[in-house]
């Protein structure tokens, strides 16, 4: 009896080193920012959409600096960067900036909320975060997005046609975060199926996020040479 080889999924973790960044218009304020040495208080604060950069520029900028990602025990001993700033314990925050204005290192946050709307309690913590200067990341045109598009499915080694992928870009919302999520949904289902990328997968896929005011899928055709972007 012959047996099928099985594929396993396996956690996808971004790989922010290996990936140039992708400058556009709405992350020239952020990029600008973070060439300066002169933060007010030592600390700025990145914010913007799910998928706008916001993690990537986070972990360009630890890497160029030597800085220490998230929380650190005790006294930080160089610059820290703390993505998903808003969800860490504020208490533990506070400590943090206090911490690292005295031994004057910088601290570079990062949430999808400007800190003035991260609902904080503790005053000290919220008049601190209020003085912190602000970054927003929005998403970029048209070409940008192809550019994320590609990049994401190259990333999961998950392969589609250039013209499958102008087919999704023109029926998917112009989000980044939404694009992330179909090429992780893609990913899934192309090792579920054990096939190539078509039109009709695509279609089930990402059902939840197509305009379906377009036509539905063409019939399957016989296999097509595909290209790994």
């Amino acid at each position: 009896m012959s047996r099928s080889q099985l594929a396993l999924p396996f956690v996808h973790t971004p790989d922010y080193a290996g990936w140039a960044w992708l400058t556009h218009e709405g992350s020239r304020e952020a990029e600008a920012w973070l060439l300066r040495e002169d933060w007010p208080g030592g600390r700025l604060a990145l914010w913007g959409d799910a998928g706008t950069g916001k993690t990537h520029l986070l972990h360009r900028w630890a890497d160029v600096h030597g800085a220490s990602l998230g929380l650190v025990d005790g006294w930080p001993r160089g610059p820290v960067a703390l993505d998903d700033a808003d969800t860490v314990p504020e208490g533990a925050l506070l400590h943090l900036l206090n911490a690292a204005q005295e031994a004057g290192h910088p601290v570079l946050l990062a949430a999808r909320n400007p800190p003035g709307r991260w609902g904080t309690a503790l005053p000290d913590l919220r008049s601190r975060l209020r003085a912190c200067p602000t970054a927003a990341l929005v998403p970029g045109d048209e070409f940008f997005l192809s550019l994320l598009l590609s990049r994401l499915l190259a990333e999961r080694q998950v392969t589609v046609r250039p013209s499958l992928q102008r087919w999704m870009l023109t029926r998917l919302p112009r989000d980044a975060g939404v694009l992330r999520e179909a090429a992780a949904r893609l990913d899934a289902a192309a090792l579920a199926s054990g096939r190539a990328v078509t039109q009709a997968l695509i279609a089930s896929a990402l059902a939840e996020y197509l305009d379906d005011t377009f036509p539905a899928p063409e019939p399957a055709l016989s296999p097509e040479p595909t290209c790994l972007l």
